[in-house]
Formats: C-alpha cells, sequence, structure tokens
C-alpha cells in the first residue's frame, strides 16, 4: 500500500479514504460528493492525483519510439504542447490511456493510469528497440488538479506565467507557489477548465496551503475521487478499467479521433480493419427519464426488452439532477434519440440515448 505526500491532510481534514491504484485516497470530504462536484462546476477545487504515473522519455530517437507505440501522431506535438493518447496492443485493444507532453525537442513526459503503472513501464520497455532512455519517475512527482472556471484567476498570483495565455492541452515549466521548476498544465478531467501542477514531493504541504490560501476568496474545496469520477462522466470521458481495456477495440469507444494509423505505430493494420469493417458495438450516452441511477454492469434492454448492452459508467447527476451513464450497445440500436431500458431492480427503468457531454456550460 502507498500513500500521497497529501495524505495526513486528507486524514486531517476526515476524508473518507479507500484504496485506489495501489494507493491509500481520499474518496470523499465530509461535505458530500454533490458539494465537491458543484464547486468544481460553479468555483474551483483541488484534487490529489498523485497516484498516477509519470515516464520520461528522453534521446535522439524518442519521437521514434512514442510514435510507434501510441495512437495519435506524435509529431503534431512540439514543446509547450500536450496529447490525448492511447497503447494499442497486438490484438486489436488498448493497453492504457494516457497524455503526452513534449518538454523540450528530444523530451517527452508520459502521465499513465495509476493502476496500469507497472503494466505500462514493462510494455513500453518491451518495444525500446530505439535505445531510448526511460525513466519511471512517479515516485518522484506530485500532482495535484485546480480545476474549476475560477481556477485560472485564483491561481494567477502564485504563478509567474500569465496562465489566461496558456491555451488548452498546453503546458510550461515556471515558477509556483514560491518553488521552482514547476510543470503548469491546462489539462484535466473535469471539463470545467484549470490547470494541473507536477512538482516535487517535498514541496506538497507547502504547495496545499498556499493553493488552498489563494483560493480562499474563489470558494475552494477539496475534492475527492467520487466526485472527480461524476465529473468526468458528465462529459462522457472514458476511463480505463469502465469504458474501456485490454480487448475494447477503440473505433467502439468512439477513439477514432487519436487513432492515426498512418504513423504505422504497433498492430496498426488491425486498427485500420476495425475502422473500416465499422463495430458491432458502440459507446453510448444515455439519461434516465424517470428516477433511476444506472451502475456499472445494469444490463441495457430495447424497447422488446431483449438485452443489448452492458452500462460501464453510471450516476446521479449533481449538474442535471438526472441519471445519465455510458454504456456499450449493440450498433443498430445506438443512434441518438433512441430508446432503451436499463434494468435496475428487476424493473425496467427507460431511458434515452443522447449526445455527450451531458452537460454544457
Amino acid at each position: 500500500m502507498k500513500y500521497t505526500p497529501f495524505f495526513e491532510i486528507h486524514t486531517a481534514l476526515n476524508a473518507k479514504m479507500a484504496l485506489f491504484g495501489g494507493y491509500q485516497m481520499p474518496i470523499q470530504y465530509p461535505g458530500g460528493v454533490k458539494y465537491e462536484h458543484l464547486a468544481v462546476r460553479e468555483n474551483l477545487g483541488v484534487f490529489d492525483i498523485s497516484h498516477m504515473g509519470e515516464f520520461m522519455v528522453e534521446g535522439p530517437q524518442a519521437l521514434d519510439l512514442l510514435q510507434y507505440i501510441c495512437s495519435n501522431d506524435i509529431t503534431k506535438l512540439n514543446p509547450g504542447k500536450a496529447q490525448y493518447n492511447y497503447l494499442p496492443n497486438k490484438t486489436g485493444g488498448i493497453v492504457d490511456d494516457l497524455i503526452v507532453y513534449q518538454l523540450e525537442k528530444e523530451k517527452y513526459l508520459m502521465v499513465v493510469n495509476a493502476s496500469n503503472i507497472d503494466k505500462d513501464w514493462k510494455w513500453i520497455n518491451s518495444f525500446n528497440q530505439f535505445k531510448v532512455d526511460i525513466s519511471n519517475i512517479s515516485d518522484k512527482t506530485s500532482l495535484l488538479a485546480i480545476q474549476g472556471p475560477k481556477a485560472i484567476e485564483a491561481m494567477q498570483p502564485l504563478c509567474d506565467t500569465d496562465l489566461k495565455n496558456l491555451k488548452n492541452y498546453c503546458h510550461t515549466t515556471t515558477s509556483f507557489a514560491g518553488f521552482k521548476n514547476i510543470l503548469v498544465a491546462t489539462t484535466g478531467y473535469t471539463g470545467s477548465g484549470g490547470i494541473e501542477i507536477y512538482f516535487n514531493p517535498e514541496y506538497a504541504k507547502t504547495i496545499w496551503e498556499r493553493i488552498m490560501n489563494a483560493g480562499a476568496d474563489y470558494g475552494i474545496s477539496p475534492i475527492g475521487l467520487a466526485a472527480r469520477d461524476t465529473l468526468r462522466i458528465e462529459m462522457g470521458y472514458c476511463l480505463y478499467g469502465n469504458e474501456i481495456n485490454d480487448t475494447t477495440p477503440p473505433i467502439s469507444a468512439g477513439l477514432n479521433w487519436v487513432t492515426k494509423t498512418n504513423t504505422n505505430f504497433i498492430n496498426y493494420k488491425n486498427y485500420e480493419v476495425s475502422i473500416q469493417n465499422q463495430s458491432d458495438k458502440k459507446l453510448i450516452g444515455f439519461e434516465m427519464n424517470t428516477r433511476g441511477i444506472p451502475r456499472s454492469d445494469y444490463l441495457i434492454y430495447d424497447k422488446k426488452e431483449n438485452p443489448i448492452g452492458k452500462v460501464t459508467s453510471g450516476t446521479q447527476s449533481p449538474s442535471l439532477n438526472k441519471g445519465i451513464g455510458l454504456g456499450y450497445v449493440k450498433s443498430d440500436f445506438s443512434e441518438i434519440g433512441e430508446n432503451l431500458y436499463i434494468r435496475i431492480r428487476d424493473k425496467f427503468v427507460p431511458c434515452t440515448i443522447v449526445r455527450v457531454p451531458f452537460y454544457r456550460d
């Protein structure tokens, strides 16, 4: 079991803690999930996500390695940019999804899911015929996400860089909260804007304190993983282990936009065939038409009550005050506006397929 540098802070705040990705992590604070969720949508919140994994990739052939193991076109990056990706496998599925940051011409940072750190590390190194220098800096890196419509304004006094000039999925290395060489990125998992900051764990408690002080007049709140999940569901973002995994065809998950087969990544021909042939199942977003909360693994039925799929993620949306969910259904039943049913406690509860994101600011 591992602990982030913020463990004592979470326990002092009476957070409900649980094991996630091998770490003791805050699930929620005493105010509750709905309060935390709305704090991010309306003001700002700070998330401890130091459990995430970070790999540094450096050298003259760093680009060649990343272009081979990643699904997106890494040549589109330049220093100061970030890019969403997944790691394709040999059977047409997904090893993991991740973000790649280009720090310098021959230096990149890969940020991977906590539960997949060891798996990804072995996978990436197994293809390092390019003799690239790869280092696992996960234990030497802390990560906080400050998210919400007031995040940029509230955090600006702590940062030497003009945060308003940082476009979406960009980053800079700057001074933050009195410390140098902090990576500040306009990436996030909430859909409400803000920044993520990467730094030395030794700075953790001081940085947390200064962030909370800077955000005090803006309504800042600490946010747990439960609200992080409801926020990402409202945006329709995939979560590894729910919507995507080793057997998920990216075409089914709607990830064509990051599947650039012209780069000749690992097993790219398999993915080309998948795109050409389409898929017999698709990921959908749906809203409940009456009261009812869909949960992972609940079955989805057509109008004749025939099973056609399964829920992958679901919640009672704090922003919309209705049940929403993501799930896979047979492609013939995946059109926007299609009326389906979710079986909840032996009842067939009606729902309608809608466009994601569910929440629009």
